[in-house]
């Protein structure tokens, strides 16, 4: 299996993604369990509950995650459309499934910027958190996660399988001349 240019698009992709998933987790610090706990919260009392409970140094971490977020959807989405590409030059894929596979990362990239900016906004307006609006941003979040990770899971087993099946062919060979 020869490596091609989007393979290396992919590599080169997925580094950024990782090195600003990396600063995030920094950035976070210890409130990074908070983040995942608050996008899947669907409840204005347990939402004010977990920004309540954070003291204002854990505060400021989480306000500025926010800051680093609006560059991260980026990384994301362009990491799996690359894994898209370079997966369909290996192993063409149906229209509809390549469509799909271009579509939901930009799809919950979007949803990402979205949850930002709402997060953003409640953090300094917490008189206008409501059962509403968690509700709504939570359900933007759950949407990104799946569109993301099924994206990821997707692209995940179609290259286990490409590569085992060259790790096979490798191992073949192998055998075949020796």
């Amino acid at each position: 299996m020869a490596i091609t240019r989007a393979d290396l698009r992919l590599v080169a992709a997925s580094a950024l993604y990782a090195v600003s998933q990396a600063n995030i987790a920094h950035v976070l610090g210890s409130t990074a369990t908070t983040v995942g706990t608050i996008q899947t919260t669907f409840s204005a009392e347990k939402y004010r509950k977990i920004l309540d409970n954070l003291g204002p140094e854990e505060l400021e971490r989480y306000r500025e995650h926010y800051y680093w977020d609006m560059v991260h959807p980026l990384t994301f989405a362009i990491a799996l459309r690359a894994g898209a590409r370079a997966l369909h030059e290996h192993r063409p894929l149906r229209p509809r499934t390549r469509r799909l596979l271009l579509a939901a990362p930009a799809v919950a990239a979007a949803g990402d910027y979205v949850e930002n900016v709402v997060g953003l906004y409640l953090l300094d307006h917490r008189t206008r958190i409501d059962d509403r609006i968690v509700r709504t941003a939570s359900t933007v979040s759950v949407t990104k996660w799946a569109l993301a990770l099924g994206s990821l899971a997707y692209l995940s087993q179609g290259f286990l399988r490409l590569w085992g099946a060259a790790a096979l062919r490798s191992v073949r060979g192998r055998s075949s001349r020796g």
